[in-house]
């Protein structure tokens, strides 16, 4: 398929080229009226937009630009407009672009809704006469609209001080606004927008976050915030510099949520001690979302740092996430709430295999004869559960290699578990 689980990305002018984007804007306003188009700080953002504008505008639709917005304002948007159309390569590097597809209910476009698209690409759109083609024009309500949702669920009366890592991406347009409209005092890092990611890398991972940390450190701030590029993740640090990546974060909101939550199958156990109800997905939040819908749950997130609330839309987040745990911070001591919650030793490694799809299936035949019904989940690769923990054996999208992850509740545990995965797939290995 032409799309992956996150819509579709890569290098500019290689793989990302003006035609393609222009094929897809004309599939996308085959059975449309009007669109909704934003764009991250990539410089290669205005090309890609005069593109899809062109081809959303050939078939008799009209397009509004939101201009530079993050990815969860775009999504939150789309609700007053057929579909939504974000230019963003996420937290890839600055010489990547690409675009996602939203619903008007904030969910992204499914795999067949993505599919449809790849066959009216191949299909070639139909084209309109000159005098009904669309209209292009501006929508700057975007910021407004989701910072004044926003604000009605948590309020203005804050006093935290909160330090913001925009990594010079869309979030800075929205987030230190909407924290100081919270009555927040906040200090910003990297909030110029800048495409080419001049302060480091755009993925909100700690590696990459080392000046927030250490401003956290020495300063008197409750909270450090970390967006991605676009905006859609949000990561943190406690008023201690303790990194909150997702696993942090992801029990924490789902404590906060805690009747039903949607999870992707590689997240920790923790989870079902903290939830009424678990339910668990695919790995991709494009999963995460289409469960937290189907079964009306409460919230859904990622470990990747991506998070999901149906009160304000069914796309991934990162604005509102972190008004809700700048919010959660001035109601706990998160500090004392993380060292209380419950942690398990987890290991991941991999084993390289040629033949992925037949170890797979003779591995998932003798996962079926061995594990009760109810301790299995073959939703993405293989997920088990038994006294000591948890396992899951995923083959790699992109690698001739099988994953394998592990959580036990002790480390003796953990070091078995392991063992006997890579014994039975190489006990595989050796029969064919």
């Amino acid at each position: 398929m032409l799309f992956g689980s996150s819509g579709i990305r890569g290098p500019v002018n290689e793989k990302i080229t003006p035609d393609l984007i222009r094929k897809i804007g004309a599939a996308l306003g085959e059975d449309s009226q009007e669109i909704i188009v934003g764009r991250d700080s990539r410089p290669t953002g205005d090309m890609l937009f005069s593109a899809l504008a062109a081809g959303i505008t050939s078939t008799g639709a009209d397009v509004k630009d939101a201009g530079l917005v993050p990815t969860s304002t775009l999504a939150h948007q789309t609700q007053h407009f057929d579909y939504g159309v974000m230019i963003t390569a996420s937290h890839n590097p600055a010489p990547d672009n690409g675009i996602k597809l939203w619903n008007p209910d904030g969910s992204s476009f499914d795999t067949e809704q993505m599919k449809e698209i790849e066959d009216r690409i191949e299909s070639r759109s139909s084209l309109s006469s000159w005098e009904e083609v669309g209209e292009g024009g501006t929508y700057l309500k975007a910021v407004e609209e989701h910072m004044k949702d926003i604000l009605g669920l948590v309020g203005k009366k804050h006093d935290s001080k909160v330090i913001i890592d925009c990594a010079n991406g869309a979030g800075s347009v929205v987030t230190p606004y909407l924290l100081k409209e919270m009555g927040c005092e906040v200090v910003t890092l990297n909030a110029q927008p800048d495409g080419t990611f001049p302060a480091h890398a755009s993925e909100p991972v700690e590696e990459n976050l080392k000046d927030l940390q250490k401003l956290v450190e020495r300063s008197d701030a409750d909270l450090g915030i970390a967006h991605d590029g676009d905006a859609d993740r949000m990561v943190a640090f406690d008023r201690t510099g303790r990194y909150l990546g997702g696993d942090e974060l992801l029990a924490l909101f789902s404590e906060m949520y805690s009747e039903s939550v949607v999870v992707p199958v590689n997240s920790s156990m923790v989870i079902d001690e903290l939830a009424d109800e678990t339910f668990r997905s695919k790995v991709g939040d494009v999963f995460v979302s289409e469960m937290v819908k189907e079964k009306d749950a409460d919230f859904g997130g990622e470990p990747s740092g991506t998070w999901i609330f149906p009160e304000m839309s069914l796309g991934p987040d990162g604005i509102y996430a972190a008004a809700l745990l700048t919010d959660l911070c001035e109601k706990i001591d998160i500090v004392q709430k993380v060292n209380e919650l419950p942690s398990y030793p987890r290991r991941k490694e991999s084993i390289e295999v040629e033949d992925k799809k037949e170890i797979m299936d003779r591995l998932i035949q003798d996962y079926k004869e061995h594990y009760s019904e109810e301790g299995l989940n073959f939703i993405d690769g293989i997920r088990f559960e038994e006294e000591k923990g948890w396992g899951l054996i995923r083959a790699s999208g992109t690698e001739p290699k099988i994953r394998m992850t592990v959580e036990s509740k002790s480390q003796d545990g953990l070091e078995d578990m392991m063992q006997n995965l890579k014994e039975d797939i190489r006990s595989h290995l050796e029969e064919i």
